[in-house]
């Protein structure tokens, strides 16, 4: 299965790259991936499933990323070799048409295909790129498996909204990134921007508890995935970060401090606290407008058809960090169903935030616990700028972006 081909143009000391691609119909886009790496200067390895073969050739694989392409046959053939460890000795992985199986294979340590065993020995940043359809993408399971792998380090990107390859689907969530977009993101593992180094950043995250009773409480739907989307990139950009995050299932970015809180009063605590030293404050977290003006020690029995409780405002954290902002930027979030943009603006102007992220979370793709996200960023003065659907860590990589550069206005911070 696999084909003779010359060795690579690239230096010697080039950036090695494992190409993994798997059985889904996106693998076509394999060939095109290959030839923007190599285009960034990367060196190519290649490892093919056999499924991906039903979609790709070895020619046309082994042509593009001038390089042999492993396979199961070739595995056992070279057994004696261990070509799973050769091949992991890479700098950075890739996982192009990542099937739900592919995905499924990888999280829960299975090796009894040339491509998980591999991954399995990959000491090197490893990028996964989904395709599949919607339903799939979306299923608990599936969305487990990825988030299980996001754990151990690795990288998502997409899948994005677009139209799918196979007839008759249509368009949704599912569709695989480009290959330009796919090499860029492999590029910026193999040369991270240090961009952030030595800026002290502060992120909120998730939900909050305001409990009635010690067992009952008023709470959101909010996962956390956007603040934790920001910490991460923050990280990686070479930030110093505190993540203050309600109760949410997610594992903390690596390279991050997190500070675990249940309710505004306790998240209000540790964000003002953390904000002293930064020089940047997202604030995602869905934060409880009211609680209880009274929280029983004592779990009540439920008796007759209606409750009232009192309930008394919660500290607004946003603008407490506007009245003592200093030269340090403040960015916040807002959630609208309508009149989005004009009370955005508001926000900002009343909270002294240079800018905030509008969404709708009533938006189809963009609800409470998805992966992507469609914001709109709003300034005081209601310029605003609508940005397409993206991934939440492109959401988060933009959002940085638009800060470092007001920061960069301001050196006196550093």
């Amino acid at each position: 299965m696999s084909a003779s081909v010359p060795l690579s143009d690239s230096p010697s000391d080039s950036p090695q790259v494992l190409v993994l691609v798997g059985g889904s119909v996106a693998a076509i886009k394999a060939p095109s991936t290959l030839r923007r790496l190599r285009e960034q200067g990367a060196r190519t390895q290649v490892i093919a499933t056999r499924a991906a073969l039903e979609f790709v050739t070895p020619l046309s694989l082994s042509t593009a990323g001038a390089c042999e392409v492993a396979t199961d046959d070739t595995w056992f053939a070279a057994q004696p070799q261990a070509q799973h460890l050769t091949l992991a000795r890479c700098d950075a992985a890739v996982v192009i048409g990542a099937t739900a199986d592919t995905l499924a294979r990888a999280a829960q340590g299975h090796a009894g295909d040339l491509l998980s065993a591999t991954l399995l020995s990959v000491r090197a940043p490893v990028l996964w790129v989904p395709a599949m359809n919607e339903r799939m993408w979306q299923h608990p399971a599936v969305q487990a498996n990825a988030e299980r792998l996001r754990s151990f380090g690795h990288h998502f990107l997409g899948p994005v909204f677009g139209a799918f390859g196979t007839a008759g689907e249509g368009e949704g969530l599912g569709r695989m990134a480009e290959p330009e977009d796919i090499a860029a993101q492999v590029m910026q593992l193999l040369r991270p921007r240090q961009d952030l180094t030595g800026l002290k950043v502060v992120v909120s995250a998730g939900p909050t508890r305001e409990y009635l009773d010690p067992v009952r409480f008023v709470s959101n739907p909010s996962s956390g995935k956007m603040g934790f989307a920001v910490a991460q990139a923050a990280a990686e950009r070479g930030a110093e970060v505190t993540l203050v995050s309600g109760p949410v299932n997610l594992a903390t970015p690596r390279g991050v401090q997190r500070v675990n809180i249940e309710s505004a009063l306790e998240l209000r605590d540790a964000v003002v606290q953390s904000a002293q030293a930064a020089d940047l404050v997202v604030m995602t977290a869905a934060v409880a407008d009211y609680r209880a003006a009274e929280v029983k020690t004592e779990k009540e029995a439920k008796g007759g058809d209606t409750k009232t409780i009192e309930l008394v405002k919660n500290p607004d954290i946003l603008a407490e960090l506007g009245t003592d902002k200093g030269r340090r930027v403040l960015v916040g979030f807002a959630m609208e169903t309508h009149a989005g943009v004009e009370r955005a603006a508001d926000k900002a102007r009343r909270k002294n935030a240079d800018f905030i992220l509008l969404n709708y979370p009533t938006q189809e793709g963009t609800a409470f616990g998805g992966d992507d996200n469609q914001v709109t960023l709003v300034q005081a003065d209601g310029t605003h700028e609508a940005w397409p659907r993206l991934s939440k860590r492109e959401v988060a990589e933009r959002l940085l972006d638009r800060a470092r550069a007001l920061l960069a206005a301001r050196p006196e911070l550093r």
